[in-house]
């Protein structure tokens, strides 16, 4: 006879299957919906447009011409901007709390820098338009202008009179936002490095950067482009931040001093005063760019782990 115990443990166990189960097909379902509403709603514009939407600058409601060019290239433009200033500032904190740090300083030092993410984007944008752009128009842009500027090729990049307001204030204020995030995985990622490997690189007289480059870093790699594509997301989707210090004009520079626009901003600023079906179309043609541009670079990510783990299954 079997154990009425037993037969309920079996039956307990056969209902939380298919209740995780059921969890992870909802996941999938909602992001299946998310992709078939975003095509949908981007078909007008699809058919009236076609290829040439994204490689038109041209945004202009009146005449119901768009482009996406000028958000595609903004959005890119800011997160790269992001991740040059931010991951070296993540790496030198991450590198801070787990060698360099004395003991006393490490856990106030790291509740701070985790603070820095739960602000709201809304208060660094702010905070970026009244504080830093001023900052930036009177003290730092003019000193890159007559420095870098003066460079022959990249000297192109900082050719404009300062505004404070642009593409690279918006990339340096989401440099900030981002760093929290990089450093925090970083950190934790560092952490996990066996002290047995350290202590043996310090006994034969290695550096504190030779300990660094030869046994943290091939140790956390994998972790360490985690942390990065996890920064990379997060400065490739922020909207009000943005928003509020890139300028938010249609318009190519091949300055980084110039306003521009992203694919967050634009929905954020034109969504709720979108005529038409064709203006309402391509701000939702917009949004599924933006989503296809963060799935190509997490499947890059995915593939480069991949190639990392293989690579490091071979050597072993």
């Amino acid at each position: 006879m079997p154990d009425p115990k037993h037969s309920g443990a079996l039956l307990q166990d056969v209902v939380f299957r298919w209740i995780a189960r059921a969890f992870a097909f909802l996941v999938l379902a909602i992001l299946l919906a998310i992709i078939v509403s975003l095509i949908y709603g981007s078909l007008p514009a699809m058919q009236r447009f076609g290829f040439g939407f994204l490689v038109d600058s041209e945004w202009n409601p009146v005449t119901e011409k768009f482009g996406a060019l000028v958000p595609i290239v903004g959005t890119l433009v800011t997160s790269t901007i992001a991740l040059v200033i931010g991951v070296p500032v993540s790496f030198g904190i991450a590198l801070f709390l787990t060698e360099l740090s004395p003991p006393w300083l490490k856990r106030p030092l790291g509740t701070a820098i985790e603070l820095l993410a739960a602000i709201p984007s809304i208060i660094y944008g702010m905070w970026g338009l009244f504080v830093l752009a001023p900052l930036f128009a009177d003290h730092v842009q003019p000193w890159l202008i007559h420095t870098i500027g003066a460079a022959p090729i990249i000297g192109a990049l900082f050719k404009l009179p300062p505004q404070g307001i642009g593409v690279f204030t918006a990339g340096f204020v989401l440099a900030i936002m981002v760093i929290p995030f990089i450093a925090s995985v970083v950190r934790d990622v560092f952490e996990v490095v066996p002290p047995v490997l350290k202590e043996s690189a310090y006994g034969i007289g290695c550096t504190t950067w030779e300990v660094v480059r030869n046994i943290v870093l091939p140790y956390t790699r994998v972790g360490v482009i985690g942390a990065i594509m996890l920064g990379l997301g997060r400065a490739l989707g922020e909207t009000m931040a943005v928003t509020f210090l890139i300028g938010n004009a249609h318009q190519l520079s091949a300055s980084i001093l110039a306003p521009g626009n992203s694919i967050a901003s634009a929905l954020a600023n034109e969504f709720t005063e979108a005529v038409g079906d064709v203006y309402t179309s391509a701000l939702i043609q917009l949004g599924l760019i933006l989503f296809v541009i963060t799935f190509v670079v997490l499947a890059l990510a995915k593939l480069l782990l991949l190639q990392l783990a293989k690579g490091e299954g071979r050597r072993t």
